[in-house]
Parts: C-alpha cells; structure tokens; sequence
C-alpha cells in the first residue's frame, strides 16, 4: 500500500464503443475442471487513487513469484488459482473498492466451481482486502503479506478462519504494530490467528524473497488440506486467544523441497 492521488477515473465500469464495459474481478491462472479447492491472490495498492489499474501493474508483478511457487505446488491436485483485478488503484476510504472487488471475485468463484473452500492471499492493500472479504460464505483461510491493518479495520467476520499473517520488521509502509494489533483483536473475536516476523525485510518482500515465496506456498498449500501446518504454525494457532506468542513467530529459512502432498 502506498498513499497516492486521487485519479481521473470513476466508480464506473468504462465503456468499449460507447457501451457499458462491465469489470471482471476475478481472472484465472488455473482452472480445472473439477476444482476441490480454490485460491485468490490479491495484490497491493494505494491509499487514494480512482484511477484504473494500467496494462504494467507493479503491484500484480510482484505477485508473481508467489503465483507461480502456488501453481506448481499445487500442480494436478484439482486446486483453481486466480486473482482478484481492481477497478481502482486505490481503497479510496469508505468506498473500500478493494474489498468490494474481492467479493465480487469470490461470489463469481462460487457462482462457477460451487461453494468450494477458498484460501486468500494478499499483500499491503490486498492483504486489507482480503481481511475484509474474509467473512464470505467460501472464505476457510487466509495468509496476510504486509497487511495494511488500520485500527478502525472490522475483524469479527473473521471468527472460525485461520489467518496467518507476515510482516517484516523493516516495514516503514505498514507497522508491524498495526498487523499485531488487528490479530489480537481477532483472535479475541474467534479466529485462528498465527503471526509470522520476517526479520531483514521490508515492505516491499525485496529482502528474503526465497522465504517469503516458500512460507507462503507452504502456509497456504496447509491451510487448503494438502499436508499438515507446520508444527510451529499449528502449536500458535492452538494457544488461547489472549496469548501474544502466537503472533512473533520468527520465520525460519524456508527449505527448498516442498511438503509431501
């Protein structure tokens, strides 16, 4: 998340023609034909920002690496993995148009591959919207990359989800405080909360980016039923909601090999 100026564009959908272009939130990366489980990664953005997204989208770049260590992992297991397209750059305030494109992707995820479990992935932005979203019907878990997390945030539609989240202690966009105290608010309200610290690195993931590539292919592969959490992962999430252990885990070295599916 950056903070940004508020563009040209509307809250509408364009248009091709002079007709009504009607956005598309959800894109896929792979989809098969019979889908057991799903995946949404949702990338960064800016504070203010109505402009739409262009054809070099920075922020989607960056997700990547993580999309394409998650489609490999999860490679002939019947898991769809797509993103979620913004219509604006920014959340813009109440508007909150991250969260509401998110929602638009999972009820289109639904309406086509049926209530599947659903795990979200987002960074900064994308990691704020997820949290939004992550009271929808689909929604089993989420992992938080850099989240923004502002106190005012809801967390009680987390109730019943597991939330891993990963910030790094160099973090000069969003405070690792704000991340630690938005998961304690929701482990109080009846998620499953677990905190990862990656130390040496920053915002933007340029610091450790093998690690963090690896922890969340591993993280969010568990949380879709392919292997067990990491013993670390489960021992955190099982702690009683007041406990802040759960939320200063240090992320170990991510070994190369991949979890046994």
């Amino acid at each position: 998340m950056v903070s940004g100026t508020a563009g040209s564009g509307t809250a509408g959908s364009g248009t091709a023609a002079g007709r009504p272009v009607q956005h598309r939130a959800l894109h896929w990366r792979v989809r098969p034909e019979t889908a057991r489980a799903a995946v949404l990664v949702l990338h960064g953005g800016e504070e203010h920002n109505l402009a739409r997204p262009g054809r070099l989208n920075l922020p989607l770049l960056r997700m990547h690496g993580f999309l394409r260590g998650l489609t490999r992992a999860t490679a002939d297991a019947g898991i769809a993995v797509g993103t979620v397209r913004y219509r604006h750059r920014g959340w813009n305030g109440e508007r909150a148009d991250a969260a509401r494109d998110a929602t638009a992707a999972l009820d289109e995820l639904t309406a086509l591959l049926g209530p599947v479990p659903t795990v979200l992935i987002g960074h900064s932005m994308g990691g704020r919207a997820a949290l939004r979203a992550g009271g929808h019907p689909s929604v089993t878990g989420l992992v938080a990359l850099a989240p923004w997390c502002p106190a005012e945030d809801p967390c009680e539609q987390l109730a019943g989800r597991d939330v891993l989240m990963l910030h790094g202690d160099r973090d000069t966009v969003t405070p690792p405080a704000d991340t630690r105290a938005f998961a304690a608010r929701s482990r109080a309200a009846g998620a499953r909360v677990c905190g990862y610290t990656v130390t040496g690195s920053g915002h933007a993931m340029l610091q450790r980016v093998p690690d963090w590539h690896r922890a969340t292919t591993r993280l969010t592969t568990a949380l879709l039923g392919l292997h067990p959490l990491p013993a670390e992962t489960a021992s955190a999430l099982a702690l009683p909601p007041a406990s802040r252990e759960a939320l200063t885990l240090p992320l170990p070295p991510q070994p190369r090999r991949a979890p046994a599916l």
